[in-house]
């Protein structure tokens, strides 16, 4: 099934079914296809995939690094810093890398031309293929805290000639926005119980904020009450698939099975997210 732009599948909590919609959707997708899995703290996309990974690099951000025969101490790098990576101790400066978001401020402000970057790695980049589909995945450093820019890496790094998906992060966070900014769609996964429609709520807030059309499906739909579909009716956000509690689902996902070919009829449910998703997109 032929589909262009991006679709980002997101959830507002954990072990929704996220990164099995957002892979079964790839498997179904008219080539080209390329899938992004922005959860770089926890990246299982691979799991289904299989890839070969033809790339692999480190990713970093340049931290500043002080002159100390130029530097006057006055204090200006630190004033700058929104985030307090800098800090002035009698006539030096102290550097705090793992507060450092890379954004330059400090470099650009020093008068004396006293500070020049250097890369902190924060994980690495892995690309490669899966047949047909382009695949991308970031993995972040054990203990780094500051995953968004690995994100954007990741998301700089996908082809964009035919169908984008990506796999966001959990949450509502700012890895999440980083994940999803600019996509042309979004799919919230939720499950029908007091947790699922309560951090679906944050995430519906999270899209509208950000400008992108969303889209909900409600996965072990049988389970829980009608609150979630009461609140997609609620807010005008369209329901675009229902998937029941399903012991076969369930076994294929254990074992890792391309779940469009493993379970009758699920491969069928998800041509049909894809095209109302593209009829959304246009």
């Amino acid at each position: 099934m032929r589909t262009h732009g991006t679709i980002a599948v997101a959830s507002g909590k954990g072990g929704t079914g996220k990164t099995t919609i957002c892979t079964s959707l790839a498997f179904v997708a008219d080539p080209p296809v390329c899938l992004l899995d922005c959860d770089v703290e926890e990246p299982n996309a691979h799991i289904f995939l299989n890839p070969q990974i033809e790339e692999s690099r480190s990713v970093g951000i340049p931290v500043p690094r002080v002159d100390a025969d130029r530097c006057t101490a006055c204090g200006e790098c630190a004033r700058v810093c929104q985030y307090n990576a800098l800090a002035v101790v009698k006539d030096r400066v102290l550097v705090f890398g793992e507060l450092c978001h890379g954004c330059g401020g400090c470099r650009l402000a020093c008068p004396e031309d006293a500070i020049t970057e250097e890369d902190r790695p924060i994980g690495s980049l892995e690309k490669g293929r899966s047949g047909s589909i382009e695949f991308v995945h970031g993995r972040l450093e054990v203990g780094e805290a500051l995953s968004p820019p690995l994100i954007s890496a990741v998301r700089k790094a996908g082809n964009r000639s035919g169908l984008t998906l990506i796999d966001a992060p959990p949450g509502t966070s700012c890895p999440v926005i980083e994940a999803v900014r600019g996509s042309d769609f979004v799919v919230l996964v939720t499950e029908p119980t007091p947790f699922g429609v309560n951090d679906l709520a944050l995430a519906a807030d999270m899209v509208q904020a950000l400008g992108i059309p969303a889209g909900v499906v409600i996965n072990r739909s049988n389970i829980g009450d009608e609150k979630a579909r009461r609140f997609c009716s609620e807010n005008g956000i369209p329901v675009l698939l229902e998937i029941p509690e399903d012991r076969n689902l369930a076994e294929a996902y254990s074992r890792g099975d391309r779940l469009v070919d493993a379970v009758p009829g699920y491969g069928e449910r998800i041509r049909a997210l894809l095209a109302r998703s593209g009829e959304v997109m246009g």
